[in-house]
């Protein structure tokens, strides 16, 4: 979705755009959490089912990209989509013939297939990318995710009241995260929700040390509640991040082969993390967030050396900059 969403707005509103599917996934995640306190697995499922079914009837009427209009040389089509997105008053010359250009441009060195990825100018970009989807999964998205109630239990605390509190800091913060995107750019946006989610981990593996050796029995819970409110925010001004970025990074050449990669290393990790956690928690809670926590600071760092900022540019000029700096 990422990837479409950045084809078909401008460089302006891109970012803001593309980090919107994040917040309505944690509000559609906050609201199936508090359904669930209330009903069987099995009609939760069954009301899972209904936002799918509702999906259907609108993909009917979505344009196509631009991009891969240019792509399979439908120019008239292109330019009646630009004209839908952007209005029928909008000039849209300029815009249509940058696509149009950078697009032939690749069809003079490219050839379709997917180990057309692995080619030197696209792996720090790769690289990077997969890193930071994997790091970010190996940090414990998935077992806050769905282990959120549990985790609350374990420390002491109403589950309810930590969901609903949950789903309220979700919103605040994935909405503010959407007004800062295109203003303070996704590099510094990345950097914070890195730092955020390593300092949560860190706090709730703590609020666990202390409960197990009875040090702070009233503090404790506490500090797993802020440590779980802390993580929840700072995962939604981040998550969309990588995303994003594999949407402006690549061309359109090799996008879907870069998202492939990116969404099978990102499926493996989260598995991994979702079926261990219960047998990591058995261990030791408080090793296993700090591990978590160990994740993040990787990820900050590995954010801080190699990810670019892209705020302001649009796709052609940033996948042309890339293409020319590693050729």
């Amino acid at each position: 979705m990422p990837v479409y969403i950045s084809e078909i707005t401008t460089k302006n509103v891109r970012g803001r755009f593309s980090v919107i599917p994040s917040l309505t996934v944690g509000w559609g995640i906050s609201f199936m959490y508090i359904v669930g306190s209330f009903v069987s697995w099995r009609t939760l499922a069954l009301i899972a089912t209904i936002p799918g079914l509702l999906q259907l009837l609108p993909l009917f009427f979505i344009p196509e990209s631009p991009r891969w209009l240019a792509k399979v040389g439908r120019d008239k089509e292109l330019e009646d989509v630009l004209l839908c997105l952007r209005g029928n008053k909008a000039d849209i010359f300029n815009e249509a013939a940058e696509i149009k250009d950078y697009v032939e441009s690749l069809k003079s060195f490219s050839k379709e297939g997917i180990l057309e990825i692995f080619q030197k100018k696209y792996f720090r970009p790769l690289l990077t990318l997969v890193g930071m989807i994997i790091l970010m999964n190996l940090g414990g998205a998935n077992a806050f995710s769905f282990y959120s109630g549990v985790i609350f239990v374990s420390a002491g605390l109403s589950s309810m009241v930590g969901l609903i509190t949950l789903a309220t800091t979700q919103t605040i913060v994935g909405v503010l995260g959407i007004i800062l995107i295109d203003k303070l750019g996704r590099r510094p946006l990345q950097l914070v929700s890195t730092a955020g989610l390593c300092f949560s981990c860190f706090l709730t593996g703590l609020s666990f040390l202390l409960k197990e050796f009875n040090w702070w029995d009233q503090g404790s819970p506490a500090l797993a509640f802020i440590g779980l409110l802390v993580y929840t925010g700072s995962y939604i001004v981040g998550s969309g991040i990588p995303w994003l970025l594999l949407s402006e990074l690549f061309p359109i050449n090799v996008k879907g082969s870069a998202g492939s990669i990116c969404n099978f290393m990102g499926s493996c990790s989260g598995w991994v993390v979702a079926y261990y956690f219960n047998f990591l928690t058995e261990w030791s809670s408080t090793g296993t967030f700090f591990i978590f926590s160990a994740c993040c600071a990787a990820n900050f760092i590995l954010s801080a050396t190699m990810v670019p900022e892209t705020k302001g540019r649009t796709l052609e000029e940033i996948q042309a900059s890339i293409t020319q700096s590693l050729d």
